[in-house]
């Protein structure tokens, strides 16, 4: 089965996923490749395979991606075929932290294997104060991905699940039960 999560920047969604795969010894991780450079503590081949441009295109020449796209200017984002061989081959469950556009394009693709997740923040100006509090991106970048945000939150409805993010314990708590509920009845 495949866990997909999504969210504007900030809303903590990694720190849900964190969570889950915590508390759940048959769920993966699928790292992702981005061309972005790593921010605060991420590792190469442990929070994304951090790959340049050209080796992003190369790969997607090779038809090496599920499913990929330019989240920001300049910037790629996808999720490589090799690791869902790499999660099904370990007898796991694929868990995805990917953004709004790939979220939606991967429940597409899995339909009634996926359950899609929505985190949302309580407010966009919670969500602005929680990137600003994070100091790992420049003011005007941050002023980018709150007019990101507010586009993606337009999006929520084409989830199976929405989970706001306000009070973590209780938002843990929400998603640990629903995934539990999704991964029983399959």
């Amino acid at each position: 089965m495949i866990l997909i999560f999504s969210a504007p920047s900030g809303s903590g969604k990694s720190t849900l996923v964190h969570y889950l795969l915590s508390m759940r010894s048959d769920l993966e991780f699928s790292v992702s490749c981005t061309t972005r450079p790593p921010r605060g503590k991420e590792q190469d081949g442990k929070d994304y395979y951090f790959i340049s441009n050209k080796e992003f295109e190369r790969l997607i020449r090779e038809d090496a991606f599920i499913e990929y796209e330019s989240v920001y200017a300049g910037t790629y984002y996808g999720t490589l075929k090799s690791e869902i061989r790499r999660i099904e081959e370990k007898g796991c469950h694929a868990v995805f932290d990917v953004d709004v556009i790939g979220g939606m394009n991967l429940k597409r693709i899995f339909g009634e294997r996926a359950l899609s997740v929505f985190v949302a923040p309580p407010s966009v100006e919670e969500l602005e104060r929680r990137l600003v509090q994070r100091a790992t991106d420049a003011p005007e970048k941050i002023k980018e991905r709150i007019l990101k945000a507010e586009e993606e939150l337009r999006q929520q409805e084409h989830f199976d699940l929405v989970i706001v993010n306000d009070d973590l314990q209780q938002a843990q708590r929400e998603l640990l039960e629903n995934v539990n509920c999704f991964l029983s009845t399959k």
